[in-house]
């Protein structure tokens, strides 16, 4: 493979250096992955069940449930069917697809996010206008936009991959197909691809986490003006769930993508990847179960009508 500039597939080392142990973590990590999988569908089956959760707070929640599902979908679960096997063979083209939607669905959780934080700072500095400034119309329009935006984007990104020479072999030391690894194999130039990540980092990452600052700025303001302290406490309760998915998204996400794409250690990448992979889609159900009241009670309303159910059968 060694002057071959287009492989027709490629090899990913996942966990082979644990050799015949890595058979060991299936287990563990597929009960992640079920727990991920089955608390955000939970969360979205809540929402659309719920009445009371038919609002913009939770519109936007449940789209960022929807996007967690996603991205392990397309990443763990390639990872689960991997750790069984000796050889992990992925196909160039089932590489692309893979890369292409990583990074479109995970580009896509960063804006949803920046909408929950708009939506937060005109129901706390401009509750009067609340239902006219965030109306259904305005809300779909914010979403659809955060899914179509990066979905677009991300094209040119993936067809300078197809373009590139892999002259430096077909294997991928990480366990789904990175950006960083695979600017490891090419002989090309790749700083006009690493600038152009870059800029997209820009776009999406940086931009919605100014948003988000901006927002969060504005609503600090006005909640300390509020002369009550429970009047305070309440207006912050309504923000915390969103501002610990704030701080777990946006940590990892800046520390592994905001900056060239070949310039970091690809061993570190993998293990950052893990826990984006793994801890925040399994805990964000947990965080919008246990610090949203409004939640709680539905989850609560939901078993109990279950319940009955089952005495009434």
């Amino acid at each position: 493979m060694a002057n071959l500039s287009y492989p027709s597939e490629f090899l990913l080392m996942g966990f082979s250096s644990f050799g015949e142990l890595q058979v060991l973590l299936y287990g563990p990590f597929l009960v992640l992955y079920l727990l991920a999988f089955t608390g955000n569908t939970i969360i979205i089956m809540m929402i659309m069940a719920d009445t009371h959760l038919h609002t913009p707070m939770y519109f936007f929640l449940g789209n960022f449930s929807m996007l967690e599902i996603l991205v392990t979908m397309t990443t763990v679960s390639r990872m689960l069917s991997d750790l069984l096997v000796l050889h992990k063979v992925i196909s160039f083209i089932s590489c692309m697809v893979q890369f292409y939607f990583y990074f479109s669905l995970g580009s896509t959780s960063f804006l949803i996010l920046a909408d929950m934080a708009l939506d937060r700072f005109v129901a706390i500095c401009h509750p009067l206008r609340y239902s006219t400034l965030m109306s259904w119309n305005v809300c779909v329009r914010l979403a659809g936009a955060a899914w179509a935006a990066p979905f677009l984007a991300m094209v040119p990104t993936v067809l300078s991959r197809t373009h590139l020479n892999y002259c430096r072999g077909n294997i991928i030391n990480h366990f789904f197909c990175d950006n960083a690894p695979l600017l490891q194999l090419a002989c090309s130039d790749t700083r006009l691809l690493e600038f152009w990540d870059f800029m997209m980092a820009l776009a999406f990452v940086l931009s919605s986490f100014l948003v988000t600052l901006i927002s969060y700025g504005y609503i600090v303001t006005t909640v300390l003006q509020i002369p009550s302290a429970s009047g305070r406490q309440k207006a912050f309760s309504t923000c915390g769930s969103h501002l610990t998915l704030v701080f777990m998204g946006y940590s990892t996400t800046i520390f592994l993508y905001v900056r060239p794409g070949k310039a970091y250690s690809v061993e570190v990448n993998k293990i950052v990847a893990l826990v984006t992979s793994f801890l925040t889609p399994l805990l964000n159900p947990f965080i919008l179960t246990f610090r949203n009241e409004p939640v709680k009670a539905a989850l609560w309303g939901q078993m109990q009508r279950l319940k009955g159910l089952h005495k009434a059968i």
